[in-house]
């Protein structure tokens, strides 16, 4: 086999997707713990220091405690390694999300025991469903009071019509959590805290006699759950995973560490690596082609002392070299790649090659968008993301007029990454822009981040509408004309139709059939 072939087989790039407050984060640090990346739950092994790290960089989740932004983590474990996209749980940050999803290859479905499937959790799986993501399930905070294991694998297969095929089972309910027994081995797994779970968790393999005895109750009440789910046939089958027909489920702690270690296993033992991707006809470019990738993200100021910008790109074929030249698709121009850099949360390291699965950071990739694709050799295009209708709509306008050139490029930079969208007048152009977000949580990132990062404090004012439709050149002149309709434009030269109401949309629509009214394909997917 290939050299491709071969390091592909040693990948496994996968995102973790929950509610806010499902534990996603600290599921984060604690597989980097399992995985050496840090030396006790909080420390990165960075450049010979203890550095606290968490997937979390950016200061407003550090005060708010929630993911803002998505971010890559490359580990070893277990002779592979691991690329973990670590993804926002807040629904106004779910277009992030979903761009991400779009580089992985399988997904965590991370569930509070206590809560089990929420709002935010039902759409993000709909979106893994959508990329065709084989999906894991680690029930979460087994340690506290929670829902009966048996209730929780019922509602996951009743509201997300995908089969929970138990392959860790606990023993103790939850907020008595003594472990797990792992029923393809049928071994019973005790665990023994250690403090503020900051190292590894202890694991004392116990035979099925003892543990009756130490057990007690606990025991026989897991194992008759146990041989419930046997009668059904509720097991893991690797092909109906990869179909994602079923959902392989683990129970466990991430804050005490108890069944991560098995979780991470399962990443290994049961996701897959890397496979040929579709181009934008269909066709499945092969590992061993030439070099491929395309962008899912675009991030600047991760590092205020170096004022950046990263694109991070997914290789989908070939082997990457640091230097080498390859193509931009949309623009036809050459690329150096000379600055690469594999980035863990805050922290880079220059990279000097990379595999399909591999993530890489691009520093100063001015011309590399969301979707864009980069080749060696052979021309390629992979399928566009998805776009998100925006649903809430802000005029930005610069409090202090002397700021006003740091404003124009903040709010060009927000753009490209796709914090907001950036929509303009033809006749006012960048004195006053308007924002478009998914989510009015985005406007907060943006007003921050224009204030701390480019220095030009913006006031945002509201306005009056409320859904956005694509439209075109030929329809602009003629929606202008109507009453309480707008049209703003992108940079990219997307025209956005604006209305006040869903019933003064349908009205537009139902009088002027000739126009053009487009319902993007995303549209609901975050609401």
């Amino acid at each position: 086999m290939s050299e491709p072939h071969d390091e592909a087989a040693r990948r496994r790039t996968f995102a973790i997707i929950s509610h806010p407050d499902a534990g996603k984060t600290t599921l984060t640090e604690k597989f980097l713990l399992y995985g050496g990346a840090l030396q006790s739950a909080g420390a990165v092994k960075a450049r010979g220091e203890r550095r606290r790290v968490t997937s979390d960089w950016m200061e407003m989740e550090q005060k708010r405690g929630i993911s803002i932004t998505s971010t890559v983590l490359q580990f070893p474990y277990r002779n592979c390694v691991l690329n973990l996209l670590d993804t926002p749980g807040h629904r106004d940050f779910s277009e992030d999300t979903y761009r991400v999803l779009a580089a992985a290859d399988a997904a965590i479905m991370v569930l509070d025991a206590a809560k089990g499937i929420e709002a935010q959790t039902l759409k993000l799986f709909e979106v893994c469903r959508e990329w065709n993501l084989p999906l894991l399930t680690f029930i979460n905070k087994w340690d506290r009071p929670g829902r009966d294991p048996l209730e929780l694998l019922d509602q996951v297969e009743a509201q997300l019509a995908i089969v929970p095929t138990p392959v860790t089972w606990p023993v103790g309910i939850a907020g008595d959590f003594r472990g797990v027994v792992d029923r393809r081995s049928g071994t019973y797994v005790r665990f023994t805290r250690t403090a503020r779970g900051a190292t590894e968790a202890g694991e004392e393999v116990v035979e099925a006699t003892d543990a009756a005895v130490e057990e007690g109750d606990a025991w026989r009440v897991a194992a008759d759950e146990i041989g419930l789910l046997d009668e059904v046939g509720a097991h893991a089958d690797p092909e109906r995973f990869r179909n994602g027909e079923v959902t392989p489920v683990f129970f466990g702690s991430a804050l005490t560490n108890f069944g991560v270690r098995l979780l991470l296993d399962a990443v290994i033992d049961l996701a897959p690596p890397p496979q040929p991707r579709l181009d934008v006809e269909g066709r499945a470019r092969p590992l061993d082609a030439p070099f491929s990738a395309f962008a899912f993200k675009v991030q600047a100021n991760m590092d205020p002392s170096h004022r950046d910008r990263i694109a991070f790109v997914r290789v989908c074929s070939g082997k990457f070299e640091r230097g080498m030249v390859v193509t931009h698709q949309p623009t036809g121009k050459p690329f150096a790649t000379k600055y690469a850099h594999s980035v863990f949360g805050q922290e880079r390291d220059t990279i000097e090659e990379a595999w399909p699965g591999d993530v890489i950071g691009l520093v100063n990739a001015t011309d590399v968008k969301v979707g864009d694709a980069l080749y060696l050799d052979g021309p390629v295009e992979f399928p566009r993301l998805p776009e998100f209708a925006p649903e809430h709509f802000v005029i930005a306008r610069v409090i202090d007029t002397g700021r006003f050139k740091q404003f124009r490029r903040g709010i060009a930079q927000l753009d490209e990454e796709g914090v907001v969208q950036v929509l303009r007048d033809q006749d006012l152009g960048d004195q006053a822009p308007m924002l478009a977000a998914v989510g009015p949580m985005q406007f907060e990132v943006a007003s921050h981040r224009l204030e701390h990062e480019f220095g030009a404090p913006t006031e945002l004012n509201p306005t009056t509408w409320r859904v956005a439709r694509k439209t075109d050149e030929s329809s602009t002149a003629s929606l202008r004309a109507l009453h309480g309709v707008a049209v703003y434009a992108r940079a990219d030269g997307t025209r956005y139709a604006l209305f006040e109401s869903p019933y003064w949309l349908a009205r537009v629509e139902g009088d002027h059939p000739e126009l053009v009214l487009e319902r993007l394909v995303a549209e609901g997917t975050a609401g």
